[in-house]
This record gives C-alpha cells, structure tokens and sequence, in this order.
C-alpha cells in the first residue's frame, strides 16, 4: 500500500509538473505573440508612412530654352515680367502647337509650371541684365499636379475628368520628358522653406524653428521648476496632509488630457494675459505646464532611487542638509533627471491638440524670427497639410511625420544613451 500511495504521490507530481511547465510554456507564447502583434502593427504603420511620404524627399524640374525678348522683360524691374506666359508660349511653339485667339493652349501650359519660375527668371534677370535678347536655358520648377505624372501618383490611364491634368498636358509632359528636358532631383526646399499655399513649395523648415523654439522656452521653464519642485518635495518637504495632497494633483496632473491644458493657455495665457496669439511663448508655456508633472515625478524616482547610505555618509561627515542633497544626492540622480526630462520634451513636441487651440492652425508663410511672431509646429503642420485639398500636400504630410519621428526619436535615444553612460548600479 505504501509503495502504491507513493507511486500515485509521484505521478501527481509529475502532472503537475508538466501542467506548470505547460503553463509557462503558453505565457512565454502569449508573450512573444503579443510583441509581434505590437511590432507587425509598428511596422504596418512605417511602412505606410513610407510608401506615401518617400516621393516628397525629390522632385522634378524641366530645363526650357527661354529667349529673353527685351520687348517683353523690363531690365530695371524683372519682378514685373510675366516669364510664365513668356515661357508658356515658347513651349508651345516649340512643340508646334497652335493657340487659339483665346491663349487657352498657353494657360493649360502654364499650369504645368509651378508660380516659382517667376522669381526664378527673375533672379536671373537681375543678377545679369545682358542675357536679356539672349536664349538660355531655364531650371523651371513645374507644378504639383505634373510632379505627381513624373512620380506615377497621376496615371493617363485615369479618366479625363478624374485627374486634374488633362490629356493635352500629359502629351505635352511625356514629350519633355521624351527630349530629355526632365530631371529629377532631391527635394531641397522641403527642408529649406516654410509653408506655401501649393504644395511643390511647401516645407518644413519654419514649423521646426517653430517647435525649437517652444521647446526652448518649455525646456527653460520646466526644467528648473521641475527638478526644484522635486527636490524640495523628496528632500525638504514635510510628511503631512498638504505634501500629500499635492503629491496626489501632481500624479492627476500628469494623467489630464492634453487638451485641457491647451484650455488653460488659451484661457490664462492669451485671453488673460494677452500674450501674442500661436507664438513659440505661449506654445512653450502651455507645453510647459503639461511637462510640469512628468519631470517632477521622473526627478522624485530618481531622488528615491538614491541609497539612504549616501545621504546618511554625507551627513556624517558634517555635511548640511543643503549640502548633502545639492552635491550628493542630486547629482547622482541627474541620470534619471535627465533622462525624463528628454521624455518629457519629446513628448512635448509631438502634442498636437494644446497647439491647435491657442490658434497655430493657421498658414504662417516664411520664417519665424523671435519668440513673440506667430508660426507653425510640426504637429499642426501635419494637421494642417492633411486637411488641404491638394494631393501633394498628403505626401508631404507623410514626410513631415517622418521628420516629426526623427526627431522624436533622436530625442529618446539621446536619453537612453545618457541613462547608460551615467546610470549607476546599487
């Protein structure tokens, strides 16, 4: 009896045994499942990004003989020439196309030539007045809609009247291309302009100062009131009702949707205070105000992660309490300081709903040049690009976001880094 009761003990075991390890088997499945499942969707959503936004890195432009007619260019104000019909008409002659008494030829070819070859020619003029009477051959920057043929977003095989380029244009595109007149070329002025109403001149440049200069004015007020709160809390502070209350709206705080405090900046900031409406100071004090939380409670994990033993060394050895925090405790947190500190700012800079309702949804054209002159983010220029009517605007905004993750990006690995350079193990 005794062997069969200890025969039956072993086999339960046993079972028991391999359910366990069947258990752990399927929870380490479950696992690698769901984080496969994560990154399919992670790179389902990049991809997508990709395939739409990579055609917005080149563009296209055609080299035209142009004749510089000194009946028709005014040498002491170019500006004032109208080069698109002066370059509209030699194209078709060249082509051998006859226009009617109505120029409806010439303006169906002047649609294919962005308003950019204006300024172009123009610069042209006035750097060298003595190619006027003279044939040259002329860069010109062609419009959105015949960038968009060259890139295959346009097909002939379209119905006329569901393509913005009619059969006419594409004939006249397909034969520059044929004669070699069509080059294609990295997109510089999407990284050197600012917003433009048509999209073949539309670029990210100003939306960036825009938000470097937010994050500048967010990094300056968070950070040292922050960290300050922090210590003070962790280090200072006594352990009473009130300390307990604000550590509690802090943690709120850090939970409460972004637009609530875009809300608050509208309210306080612009309708109170009257500061400039859509500029880089209030954007970087509503950012401010929502990165406040997140670096108070990244800098107190910190301050806590600190063995007493360094605070009670140091006080030993006759340091103050002053002492013993601003040149003890806290610089051995600073890793973890810092590092939410980044977190926060990148976070901060891909908000987009604060934005919005202090008014930086508006078209700001050129460069902004100080913290009070409206302008544009990379989160509402996304925003903004999306909802235009124009095609091309939709693949830049896929490149706008990829530049947006970029930086997003180096701004989080900048904090790992600096995490795993400084970080000390207990």
């Amino acid at each position: 009896m005794t062997d069969a009761t200890a025969n039956v003990r072993i086999d339960r075991l046993r079972s028991g045994l391999k359910a366990r390890y069947a258990r752990e088997r399927r929870f380490k499945a479950y696992g690698l499942l769901a984080i496969a499942v994560a990154v399919g969707f992670l790179v389902l959503l990049l991809g997508r990004i990709i395939d739409q936004g990579h055609t917005a890195f080149y563009s296209h432009t055609v080299t035209v003989p142009v004749y510089m007619d000194p009946a028709r260019v005014d040498r002491a104000y170019p500006q004032g020439t109208n080069f698109e019909q002066l370059v509209a008409e030699q194209q078709l002659r060249r082509l051998g196309v006859i226009d009617d008494a109505q120029g409806t030829k010439a303006t169906e070819m002047r649609r294919l030539f962005s308003s950019e070859l204006k300024f172009v020619a123009a610069e042209r003029v006035q750097q060298n007045p003595g190619i006027i009477g003279q044939t040259l051959p002329l860069a010109a920057p062609i419009s959105d809609d015949a960038d968009l043929y060259f890139k295959g977003e346009i097909s002939s095989a379209t119905p006329q009247d569901q393509r913005r380029l009619s059969d006419q244009q594409i004939q006249w595109l397909d034969r520059m291309k044929a004669d070699g007149l069509v080059a294609s070329h990295f997109n510089t002025g999407l990284f050197t302009k600012g917003d433009s109403t048509e999209a073949e001149l539309a670029g990210v440049l100003g939306a960036v100062i825009g938000s470097a200069l937010m994050l500048l004015v967010t990094a300056l007020i968070a950070i040292p009131l922050g960290v300050g709160a922090a210590v003070y809390l962790e280090e200072f502070a006594p352990k009473n009702r009130l300390t307990d209350i604000i550590e509690v709206n802090i943690n709120n705080l850090a939970a409460v949707p972004s637009i609530i405090y875009g809300l608050l900046g509208l309210a306080l900031f612009i309708n109170w205070m009257h500061l400039p409406r859509a500029s880089p100071l209030v954007g970087g004090l509503v950012l401010a105000l929502m990165a406040l939380p997140t670096i108070i409670i990244a800098t107190r994990s910190s301050l806590k992660a600190v063995p007493p033993s360094i605070r009670e060394a140091a006080l030993a050895m006759g340091a103050s309490k002053t002492q013993t925090v601003f040149q003890h405790t806290l610089p051995l947190a600073m890793p973890g300081v810092m590092t939410g500190a980044i977190i926060s700012m990148a976070h901060a800079l891909g908000e987009t709903a604060p934005l919005l309702l202090i008014g930086m949804i508006s078209f700001v054209p050129g460069l902004p040049h100080s913290f009070t002159e409206p302008t544009g983010a990379l989160p509402s220029l996304v925003y903004i690009w999306e909802n235009a009517s124009e095609r091309a605007f939709h693949e830049r905004t896929a490149a706008a976001i990829l530049v947006l993750l970029a930086f997003m990006i180096v701004m989080n690995a900048g904090a790992i880094l600096l995490r795993r350079r400084f970080e000390r193990r207990w």
